[in-house]
């Protein structure tokens, strides 16, 4: 199988629950333990393989892309929209940069850290574009720091991964870190969706699958988690 040398970062969110420090940064920019969120992201797909990095924009993005633009060490293909398409819209948007292979696709603003192997090259490993359109990282909802909701998915024993329903409790939470396959969005429409919708066709056709995160997952959706998260991390920030 070939490698996946592509990937898609996801960066145009307003980032409204990280107020105030996004009034004057986009989410991604924001730093955490010394580096910012996105080029934790960065660093960890250029450690996979990839070569390619296309990231959409929209909020502060003469700064995001400025922030960019410092980066040699990936070809950086920039995807701007004039108007938020969310994260499936955005994706659909970006096909035409991305091509007609599997590609990798994360949140700018997920912070993860590897357990023995790291995540992508787990990810990449099982992949299986025969089986699947979508095969998302999950996290145990019981060790997502911050997180506390009633989790996302179930996984079955071969990966199969299921929506939860109503008012189940699932014991894994979509950690913002996957392989899509192009032909998946084939027949959507243009415009401002989320990827969800992907998810869920995927499902329908027994295409989605998970595998479970075997390292850290922090849910860093605030400012306030950003200190919580520092503080479990063991960082300490210089006094002003």
């Amino acid at each position: 199988m070939k490698p996946i040398e592509t990937a898609m970062v996801l960066a145009a969110g307003l980032g409204k629950r990280m107020r105030p420090l996004t009034d004057t940064l986009p989410k991604p920019l924001v730093p955490v333990a010394g580096r910012t969120l996105i080029d934790r992201v960065m660093d960890r797909l250029v450690e996979a393989g990839v070569r390619r990095i296309i990231v959409n924009l929209h909020h502060h993005r003469a700064t995001l892309e400025k922030h960019l633009a410092a980066r040699t060490d990936v070809e950086l293909v920039l995807s701007p929209e004039a108007e938020l398409l969310e994260t499936g819209g955005g994706v659909l948007n970006a096909l035409k940069l991305i091509g007609d292979e599997p590609f990798f696709c994360a949140n700018a603003d997920v912070l993860w850290f590897d357990g023995p192997t790291p995540a992508l090259k787990r990810l990449a490993r099982i992949w299986d574009p025969a089986k699947s359109d979508a095969l998302l990282l999950m996290q145990s909802a019981a060790s997502a720091f911050g997180y506390e909701g009633r989790g996302d998915y179930y996984v079955d024993p071969v990966g199969r991964a299921r929506r939860r329903k109503g008012n189940e409790v699932a014991p894994f939470v979509y950690a913002g870190v996957q392989i899509l396959h192009p032909r998946r969005f084939a027949g959507l429409a243009p415009g401002r969706f989320s990827l969800n919708v992907v998810y869920d066709l995927a499902e329908t056709d027994a295409r989605l699958h998970g595998m479970p995160h075997d390292g850290l997952w922090f849910h860093v959706g605030t400012a306030e988690s950003v200190i919580e998260t520092e503080f479990q991390l063991g960082y300490r920030r210089e006094r002003r």
